[in-house]
């Protein structure tokens, strides 16, 4: 996991999305522990690596995820709310039949979620730019 934001770039752009997702179990239940919890961050990268995003980190504690990632541009935020949140339960349902009791089928996650976005610049300095771009 890196833990700078770094911009990349492509052969048309360059570009830094980096989101912040935090999410919780159904019914506020405390079950990322021992085995659960190594199993989630492990889906969860899988899912990451498997779309060509990159962590910046990832932690949990009982009952909350927390994932920090860098996108690619063609990624809609929704998009990388359902492969987080949707890769995780099915593995998860399988390796741990328990938790299948906590709701029906494989859906473990509440349907909602936090996201907050992060990059180099601050809101002030794209507006500063955005000024005093006008008329060149």
């Amino acid at each position: 996991m890196s833990n700078a934001l770094q911009e990349e770039k492509t052969r048309w752009a360059q570009y830094n999305f980096s989101y912040h997702f935090v999410w919780i179990p159904k019914y506020k239940k405390k079950i990322l522990t021992g085995e659960v919890q190594k199993a989630v961050k492990l889906y969860i990268e899988e899912a990451v690596f498997r779309n060509n995003w990159k962590f910046i980190a990832l932690e949990t504690d009982i009952n909350h995820v927390y994932c920090f990632i860098s996108t690619l541009p063609k990624d809609f935020f929704f998009k990388i709310v359902v492969v987080l949140k949707g890769y995780s339960p099915i593995q998860l349902g399988k390796q741990f039949p328990k938790l299948k009791k906590i709701s029906y089928k494989y859906g473990i996650w509440t349907s909602s979620y936090y996201i907050g976005t992060a990059g180099n610049v601050s809101a002030q300095t794209i507006t500063r730019y955005i000024n005093e771009s006008q008329g060149n």
